[in-house]
Parts: structure tokens; sequence; C-alpha cells
């Protein structure tokens, strides 16, 4: 009987009975919604391509799909994975319910902002869009000191320098200057997070899986070697932000990508190939040494665009994507067992990864490789909001009492 009165008293996060379910835990919002702006963007980037149709003009269409890929929809996804995880990893309840709303409404604000800006001007839409990733920053930096997790600063440090890219995209954009730089510093920001939070949470995630079984090859531990191989790639990705032809990058770019792959082959993802949603998170993964090359070969004269959608749509879509199929399950109580739907998700965006690269490097099947590559970004992502979105907006996780 008293647990069941301190089960009343003291609702588990994320688990409250009341409000709407849309907005009981952040993953249910963010998720849902950057799928949908993945998909509507993309269909307007398209149909400015195809058919001429007029897409934020004043601001510029190829800056505003650029920034909309790299701004707008992936924050959304790595919110809904942050406001998720940071409770977990402090043991603080969770922003949910009007205050979650709110931060939602802010991100929304910013999207139509950027959309509508011949009708707000430029700089009105610049500025609502810089709002989201500081109130992010602020909001999980509050969470992590409060819960005294100090080494999850090196999230924080993430967010810090995506708001600071973001805002110098703006800056840029605004003026009329081409934001190369931003978007390398965007795009290594968001791959430097894909090797702090994937050191932690592939290994982890492969070892539960592998002790269901009763083996015991799981993957090695983190140790120095793993943090050594995040600096070095926190250092080439800085040299690429900054000096992307420069030698010196393509060297130590050289260096990341060989100390990454010996990293992956430490987790021994290939153990998990029976079960896809743990699988894709390694394949994911191997985007990051792949980027690396990518941006070795970059400093030798491969395009530098293509080096750019080698980890915007390998190392950090897929992942994302892989991330969010198994958030969304394992969160709303559902068995962490992909569908074939999901399966085919992956496959389409993986191929998507391979291909999107190609379209600088053979010229003469330009248009193709792009109309080709968009159709697989939506089709991935539709797929994941057709059966996704039921679980994110109905239905609660079961409410359970520890020692029952």
């Amino acid at each position: 009987m008293q647990k069941i009165m301190d089960a009343e008293t003291r609702v588990p996060r994320g688990m409250s009975r009341t409000g709407l379910v849309l907005f009981s835990y952040g993953f249910r919002p963010f998720f849902l919604a950057s799928a949908v702006w993945g998909i509507l963007s993309m269909g307007l980037w398209t149909a400015y391509l195809t058919l001429g149709v007029p897409v934020a003009e004043d601001y510029g269409t190829l800056y505003w799909h650029a920034h909309e890929m790299l701004f707008g929809f992936a924050p959304a996804i790595l919110a809904g994975f942050l406001l998720t995880a940071i409770p977990n990893w402090t043991g603080r309840l969770p922003i949910a319910g009007r205050p979650l709303a709110f931060l939602f409404s802010i991100w929304c604000a910013g999207r139509l902002a950027m959309l509508a800006s011949g009708l707000t001007g430029v700089v009105a839409a610049a500025f609502v869009d810089a709002l989201f990733l500081p109130a992010m920053l602020v909001l999980c930096t509050r969470e992590v000191v409060a819960g005294k997790k100090w080494k999850d600063l090196k999230v924080v440090a993430g967010l810090f320098i995506l708001s600071v890219a973001n805002i110098c995209f703006q800056v840029k954009a605004i003026n009329g200057v081409n934001p190369e730089l931003p978007i390398r510093l965007g795009l290594s920001a968001y791959v430097l997070l894909v090797t702090i939070v994937g050191g932690r949470i592939l290994p982890s995630f492969t070892r539960n899986w592998l002790n269901q079984f009763g083996r015991t090859d799981f993957p090695v531990a983190y140790n120095r070697y793993d943090a050594a191989t995040i600096i070095v790639g926190a250092v080439a990705l800085g040299s690429w932000a900054v000096w992307p032809d420069a030698i010196a990058t393509g060297i130590v770019a050289a260096v990341a990508t060989v100390m990454n792959v010996i990293r992956l082959y430490r987790w021994r993802g290939w153990t998990t190939w029976a079960e896809p949603i743990v699988f894709v998170l390694h394949a994911a993964f191997a985007f990051v040494p792949l980027g690396f090359a990518a941006v070795a070969l970059g400093a030798a004269g491969l395009p530098q665009i293509a080096v750019l959608h080698v980890f915007a749509i390998g190392a950090i879509s897929l992942m994302m994507l892989a991330v969010m199929t198994r958030a969304t399950r394992g969160h709303t109580g559902r068995k962490l067992k992909s569908s074939r739907m999901t399966n085919a998700s992956y496959v389409v965006l993986a191929l998507v990864a391979l291909l999107r690269p190609l379209a600088e490097i053979a010229p003469s099947f330009t248009t193709q490789i792009l109309m080709t590559s968009a159709i697989g970004w939506m089709a991935a992502l539709a797929m994941f909001a057709f059966e996704h979105a039921p679980m994110l907006c109905t239905g609660r996780k079961p409410l359970t009492v520890r020692g029952q």
C-alpha cells in the first residue's frame, strides 16, 4: 500500500497522467515536427529547383535550404534527444507541459519566420530564428550544472558552438556573403556530438543486446583511446571548418579516419546484424570515418559540398533517424525492435548518404542525383512519421512502481 501511495505522489519522469500527450516528454513534439519539417522543407527546395517556385527569395533560397537543414531540422532532433537524455543523466525532472510547449513554439516561430522572411524582413526573421539554440543552451546548462554532471558539459559545449555558428550564418547571409564557414562549423559541432554521445550509447546498447543471449563478446569499454580519438577528431573538424583546403587539415583528418575506424571496430557492430535497430547505430557511425576521409580528400581537391553531405546525411541524419526510432519505441513502452518499414527507412537514407555526394563528382548526372536524393530523403522521413506519429501523439508509457 505504501508503494502505491508513493507512486501517486511522486510521478516518475515523463509519465504524467494528465495534459496533452504530445507535450509530456521532449522527444514527442520535436521528433515529430522535425520529420514533418524535413519533408516539407525538402519538398519546397525541390519545387524551387524543378519548377522555379519562389521560396524565401529575400533571404536567398539556397541559403534558406542550407540553413533549414542545419539549423532548423537538425536542432529539433537534437532538442528531442537532449530533453529526454539529460534527465536520465542527471536524475532531474524533464521539461514537460507548458514549458515544453513554449520551447517548441520558439522553434516553430523560427521556421515560420525564415520561410516568411519576405514579409517579416530578413533581420527580424534571423532574430526570431536565433532564439531557439541559445534557449536550449541555457536550459541544458542549467540541468547539467544542477545535476553536477560535469562530464556532460561537453554536450553543452556542442550547443554553444551551434548557437554561434547559427548567428554567424545569419550575419553572413543577411550581408550576402557565402556562409560556408558557419556551415562547416555547424556540421563539425554535430559530428563532434555524434563522436561523444555515440561513444556513450553504441557500446552500451550493443552490450545490452548481446547480454540478452548470454554472450560475452562485448564491445571495448570507454577508455583513453576513445578520449584520444574524440580529441583528434575535434582538431580535424576545427581545422576543416577554418582551413578546409589546407594540407595540415588533410593530414589530421586522415589520422582521425584511421582512429575512428579502429574505434568502430572495437564496438563490434557486426555482432548486432540480426537486430537492425542496434546495427543501424554502427552503420551511421561508419559515416564518421568516411566523412573524415572525405575531408582528407577535400584537401586534395574533392569538392567541399560533397564532403559536407557525407557528414550531413550519413553521420548526422542517419544517426538521428536511428536515435529517433529507438527513443520513440523505448520511451513509449514498446519493444526495442524495428519493423520492416523502419528498416526500409534506414536503408533508403543510407543510400541517399552514399548517393548525394556524387552530384558534384558526376556533373553529367547532377540533376538526376539531386532529385533522387531529395525523394529518398523525404521517403525515409515519411516512413518514420507515418509509423511513429501515433506513438508520439497518443498513449503513455505504462506506470510501474519499483520493487513490484
